[in-house]
């Protein structure tokens, strides 16, 4: 199931960016000052002297969504509690913790599909919003239930593995690697001018989500191989693909740098935009991060090779959830309309953020999504069958975390290869039998 969502939204991330060529230099620039034009056409006023409370998920945009929430009590009145739980911290046990303890924030984040199946009965039915009509359509279907849109899809994202182009000219890489043994041959090119050649981390959800998902992205029908994994007809130690990934893998850990089990994900975007290393296994998202280190690095996303072929993989990394047990339902959802539809709300999406937004409303800010996302629209622009989607949330809710322990421990080379494997197939069982 299927290539055609894969295909839209890759339509709509080309889209948005060409579009924000043409907007560049009107929605481009910094927002330092309020703009108070488009903050009571998005909803009618809120009542004054409240605090919603946002638990959010993505620690690149914390600081803007401060700023943001700044502008929104100086609009309105209404006071915006921003409260940010990601990196290396498991967001969603604690996004549990916080509603066992009776804890009920206005707004939190949740990926689609299967690991949004804990929240639904807390979600507020959003299809009668105004810009639910503006979504991009295959950004619904991961977040919608019996006909109903139950959050707001945050963004679009892309990832392969972004590289240091002027590190790979350095070591004389003059084509991208198309298989494996390419890409083990540039890494010995890389280390050769004394380059190292991937920046790891012991991060688990980059290596349990991200890592995992480049193989079930390669099946010929990623949703069916994961229903048949779930239901215990397919062991992954048994598959062909999965093996070809560990070699993937073994590549990876092989040529990155030697203190990579005490790497936060923060230290290892920071080390990577300093220049020490040429590539990192992230997307688009990491563009804002790098650009406080140096704005003028000259990145690409390289296609990641398996199966003789490379590829990108792009999908919706997250959900705005209005709960609607909290106390202040109906002042989040207004929070949410004017953080997409007033002028001062789209300029942090699309500029502050740098997000390819999920809303055909707001156009894509080109020079703020900057270069790696520049590079994955001009890939799959002429490679649109090597887009692969994201499958992770597929699976229930703790396995990728026993996925993200069983990788530290294959970093680490306290287990092996078959091992990892065999770990990753029981935390699939010990989860679905619960």
């Amino acid at each position: 199931m299927k290539k055609i969502p894969v295909l839209m939204l890759t339509a709509a991330m080309l889209a948005g960016l060409a579009s924000g060529c043409g907007n560049a230099n009107s929605n481009g620039g910094a927002t330092n000052a309020p703009d108070n034009t488009g903050g009571t056409e998005a909803t009618d006023a809120p009542k004054k002297d409240v605090t919603i409370k946002v638990f959010q998920f993505k620690v690149e945009i914390a600081d803007a969504l401060n700023k943001m929430a700044e502008e929104y009590e100086k609009e309105t009145g209404v006071k915006v509690d921003i409260e940010t739980h990601g990196g290396g911290e498991d967001y969603s046990a604690l996004l549990k913790a916080e509603l066992a303890a009776g804890e009920e924030p206005e707004i939190f984040n949740s990926s689609g599909w299967a690991g949004f199946d804990p929240y639904v009965d807390r979600a507020t039915d959003l299809s009668g919003e105004a810009w639910a009509k503006d979504l991009v359509e295959a950004s619904k279907a991961q977040i919608t239930r019996d006909g109903k849109l139950l959050g707001m899809p945050m963004n679009l994202e892309a990832y392969g593995f972004t590289y240091n182009k002027d590190l790979f000219a350095e070591a004389g890489i003059t084509e991208l690697p198309q298989t494996l043994d390419e890409l083990e041959a540039a890494a010995k090119k890389l280390k050769d001018a004394g380059i190292i050649p991937f920046a790891l981390t012991s991060e688990w959800w980059s290596m349990g989500i991200h890592t995992l998902n480049i193989a079930f992205a390669n099946q010929a029908d990623p949703a069916a191989f994961i229903e048949d994994v779930k239901a215990g007809k397919v062991k992954l130690k048994d598959d062909p693909l999965m093996k070809e990934w560990l070699r993937l893998v073994d590549i990876m850990f092989a040529n990155g740098q030697d203190n990579a089990l005490t790497t936060d994900y923060s230290t290892q975007v920071a080390e990577f935009a300093a220049g020490k290393y040429a590539i990192i296994q992230h997307g688009n998202w990491i563009q804002g991060m790098v650009d406080e280190v140096n704005p003028d690095l000259n990145l690409g996303m390289m296609p990641v090779p398996l199966q003789g072929k490379p590829n990108v993989f792009t999908g919706v990394p997250n959900n705005w959830i209005v709960n609607n047990k909290s106390v202040h339902a109906e002042e989040a959802k207004a929070f949410l309309n004017w953080m997409v539809t007033s002028e001062t709300g789209k300029r942090f999406i699309s500029t502050d953020f740098k997000f390819v937004p999920a809303l055909t409303s707001i156009p894509s800010n080109a020079e703020a999504v900057g270069k790696i996302g520049g590079d994955f629209a001009a890939f799959a622009g002429s490679n649109p069958e090597q887009v692969k989607g994201w499958h992770w949330d597929r699976f229930p809710d703790g396995i990728t975390q026993q996925w993200g322990s069983a990788m530290q421990e294959y970093l680490g080379k306290q287990i092996t290869g078959d091992q990892l494997l065999e770990k990753l197939d029981k935390a699939v069982q010990d989860i679905v039998k619960k």
